[in-house]
């Protein structure tokens, strides 16, 4: 094993006790933003060690001072390795706390002897609909039963949002005690204070898949385009949709006006546009809405899932409801004072102030 980075992990002397985060990716996905968020900011009266395989999340912590284990350790590296993996680090570095985050972390978790440590999970991403995410009924079964049994050995669940809470419950019949944290987000130096415009610049951040409903994104701007002909649409991202959503956009007529630019920097995409649209069949706290309502530009989403904790009303829309989509964007691109605000939302900083606390709830316990 190989530590990287930050502070050591195992100090005699040290007050403070250590925290295990335990990821079975190391991409540049959600779960990683909230990783480099909540770590980045530092959990306050904890020491954190990150276990994650080799990839981008892993230099990312390493940049900003985060101890890092790159191990075998997820679905490329396999449950029997990855579960050696974690009993190892466990019994080098003792930590009091393994926080896990996404379902194949979860279920190591749960099957790894871990004596005298607390077991604490986020939920990020579950669907009132299984079948979102797991993609056929018999599948959506099995991974129903496999979270119930490995809730069993969790000693605290967190939630990104109030939705996600009420649909794990919902799911997965847990009766266990759930904190809702909410990703944080901290505001930009600079709002975008994009001025009101009658052609916006339609802006859409998120995976070219089925859940995200580009296609009725698509067919809505075909409609506001024969009013707004200076409108246009950058649909931002990469995904198994590409190709049949590059036909629909040259089936509509309006591929002179949308733009396929692949991933691009989501700061930057949204410094240049006016609203931001997500018609997604589920959310849970969506990063992409976070950013959006931080950057001061329009949004308009569906009413699904944690959407309507960040949004208010006026920024919600039917997906399938072609017109309400037209006028809600119009209206968002039109109006500065109907864009939403975050209020009170989380900081980043509050956010790891509130998981420190979720800690130390269950060491007190003991």
């Amino acid at each position: 094993m190989v530590l990287s980075a930050g502070t050591p992990p195992h100090n005699a002397t040290a007050v403070e006790p250590l925290a295990l985060w335990v990821l079975p990716v190391s991409n540049l996905a959600g779960v990683a933003r909230h990783t480099l968020d909540a770590l980045g900011a530092g959990i306050p009266g904890w020491r954190v060690v990150v276990l994650a395989p080799p990839g981008p999340l892993v230099t990312a912590l390493e940049e900003i001072g985060v101890a890092v284990v790159a191990d075998a350790f997820g679905p490329a590296a396999g449950l029997t390795t990855s579960i050696r993996t974690l009993r190892r680090v466990c019994r080098t570095l003792r930590p009091a706390v393994v926080h896990t985050h996404l379902a194949y972390a979860d279920i190591v978790a749960a099957l790894t002897p871990m004596p005298g440590v607390k077991r604490i999970s986020t939920e990020h991403g579950i669907a009132a609909d299984d079948q979102i995410y797991q993609g056929s009924n018999r599948k959506a079964r099995i991974m129903r039963r496999v979270h119930q049994a490995r809730l069993h050995r969790a000693d605290a669940l967190i939630a990104v949002c109030q939705s996600t809470a009420e649909t794990m419950r919902t799911n997965w019949h847990t009766t266990a005690p759930i904190t809702v944290i909410l990703n944080g987000v901290n505001p930009p130096a600079e709002r975008n204070n994009r001025p009101p415009t009658s052609d916006p610049h339609v802006l859409s951040l998120c995976r070219l898949a089925p859940e995200k409903r580009i296609d009725a994104l698509l067919e809505a701007f075909a409609v506001l385009v024969r009013d707004h002909p200076g409108a246009r649409l950058t649909v931002a991202g990469e995904g198994e949709l590409e190709q049949p959503l590059r036909k629909l956009t040259a089936n509509l007529g309006i591929a002179n006006k949308v733009n396929f630019p692949g991933i691009v920097e989501p700061s930057e995409a949204l410094a240049t546009c006016d609203v931001v649209v997500q018609l997604s069949v589920w959310e849970n706290c969506s990063y992409t809405l976070l950013d959006a309502v931080a950057a001061g530009v329009g949004v308009v989403a569906s009413p699904v899932g944690g959407n309507s904790e960040i949004l208010p009303s006026r920024c919600l829309v039917d997906s399938i409801d072609v017109q309400e989509i037209v006028h809600t964007v119009v209206q968002q691109a039109t109006s500065v004072l109907v864009r939403p605000t975050l209020g009170t939302w989380l900081t980043c900083k509050q956010m790891s102030s509130a998981i420190s606390s979720a800690y130390s709830a269950q060491i007190s316990v003991d």
